[in-house]
């Protein structure tokens, strides 16, 4: 099992920034993969960005050129800028113990993002 805590969720204004951090503790070989999903209302879950061990990096179209993650162990930080409202959502950590095969296994409880016009 994986456990999570994510942090750095909030509301912010269109083009603002905002830095998301999500610590897991548990089954080492389950963390190969972090990263972190969105849920837009109305919408299906989908990948904002995803990291390996190795440095290889993930992220969804929407948000390449703006989002950067990074990791330091079983930490992943996601650096966003050049917030708009459609990066509005529910973020979630994740992890999984292959590279990127999706979906993750493993499942944060999430942090809201809000993001004013």
């Amino acid at each position: 099992q994986v456990q999570f805590v994510e942090s750095g969720g909030g509301l912010v204004q269109a083009g603002g920034s905002l830095r998301l951090s999500c610590a897991a503790s548990g089954i080492t070989a389950a963390m190969n993969f972090m990263g972190w999903y969105r849920q837009a209302p109305g919408k299906q879950r989908e990948l904002v960005a995803g990291i390996s061990t190795i440095g290889r990096t993930y992220y969804g179209d929407s948000v390449k050129g703006r989002f950067t993650i990074s990791r330091a162990q079983n930490t992943v930080y996601l650096e966003m800028n050049s917030l708009t409202p459609d990066d509005t959502g529910d973020y979630f950590c994740v992890a999984d113990g292959s590279d990127y095969v999706p979906p993750p296994d493993h499942w944060g409880q999430g942090t809201q993002v809000t993001v004013s016009s």
